[in-house]
């Protein structure tokens, strides 16, 4: 509106001057330059002057004509200058709004995926038929559930139905991907819920893997090479800490069964439609059943994490040789805590009776 009062303005401002100069030179021409005029007709047509029009009259038309085709011309330029303007608003207008989407629909398949699948899926060189597929061969995998939800959940009408006992569920799911904004779990990439399991995964993040992605992994010390399991670990922990504060707050007794085992596994994006990323792989498989024998309250781990574990500074309860279905016998342990300094502090667990600290 500003834009278009402006343009009006300046065209009545120009309409005024033209009109001005106009009956100026009109006047000039028709009473002060009349005898130079008259005579410069006396002496050029002086034969046929009677049928003249007047030169004084001639030269005011010509002016006239000449600043009615200025004052044209004048609007077509300005016409032209709005048109151009308003196309340019209109450009940049659009230009936000697809800069808007995009982002939108980066944070939308960032919050999808992990983001260093995302990128790959977001680059121009992508095409839509190909499949992404990534193999590890040193990556470490969790699962924990709460048992004891569905003893919680019910859908009486006291919980509108079961509506509230999801509200209280997607709480806790929140409250443990907030974990993950901590610098400590950078590594740590949630791979999706099952009911009220949670599932994630450590070191299939290329650019954030470990702290040290400029060597090669053969030139990576054990200890380097799987700060990443440690750091699973610690989220772990971290994750009976926040549900104990959960259940402190909301006086309820909710208690995580975690298994984590360490291996290689087949990452990739699976659906045309709701892509879902996920792993695959033996490693998955018997992490899930370190969840499933576990005991609530604590995590279980099979001996090859121990023997990793136990070098960071996690404290062990032996639990002994369990039936896996699918493995036969593995010998499993209880991972306690974290000697070290500012990790985070488990709550107590259920004790077995043939538990033995390991020494």
């Amino acid at each position: 509106m500003a834009t278009t009062m402006l343009v009006q303005v300046s065209h009545m401002v120009k309409l005024t001057l033209m009109l001005l100069i106009t009956v100026a030179t009109g006047i000039v021409n028709i009473y002060s330059w009349r005898e130079i005029f008259d005579h410069y007709d006396s002496t050029r047509f002086q034969d046929y002057r009677s049928y003249l029009v007047p030169s004084k009259f001639t030269m005011t038309i010509m002016i006239f004509t000449m600043m009615v085709s200025f004052y044209y011309f004048s609007r077509h330029v300005e016409k032209l200058a709005r048109t151009l303007f308003l196309w340019k608003i209109e450009v940049h207008e659009q230009k936000e709004k697809v800069y808007e989407m995009r982002r939108w629909n980066e944070a939308l398949v960032t919050n999808m995926l992990p983001e260093h699948v995302a990128r790959h899926f977001l680059g121009s060189k992508k095409r839509d038929e190909e499949l992404y597929s990534q193999s590890y061969d040193e990556i470490g995998v969790m699962f924990a559930s709460i048992p004891n939800f569905s003893d919680f959940y019910t859908e009486e009408s006291i919980n509108n139905g079961g509506i509230e006992c999801l509200r209280f569920l997607n709480e806790i799911i929140s409250d443990f991907d907030s974990l993950l904004d901590e610098p400590n779990f950078r590594c740590i990439t949630k791979i999706k819920t099952i009911g009220s399991t949670y599932m994630a995964a450590s070191g299939v993040t290329p650019d954030v893997s470990n702290g040290y992605t400029c060597m090669k992994r053969e030139d990576l010390s054990d200890r380097e090479r799987w700060q990443h399991l440690a750091d699973l670990a610690d989220f772990a922990l971290a994750m009976k800490v926040t549900l104990m504060n959960i259940n402190y707050q909301s006086f309820n007794n909710f208690m995580l069964r975690i298994g984590l085992n360490k291996g290689g596994v087949l990452a990739g994006v699976i659906g045309a439609r709701k892509p879902h990323y996920d792993i695959w792989g033996n490693t998955v498989n018997v992490a899930s059943r370190m969840e499933s024998t576990g005991v609530m309250g604590n995590i279980q781990v099979v001996e090859d994490c121990y023997n990793i574990l136990k070098e960071y500074g996690f404290r062990f309860v032996r639990r002994g040789p369990i039936f896996v279905k699918g493995k036969g016998e593995l010998l499993t342990y209880f991972l306690k805590s974290r000697e070290k300094q500012g990790s985070f502090i488990n709550s107590s667990s259920v004790t077995l009776p043939h538990q033995v600290v390991d020494g």
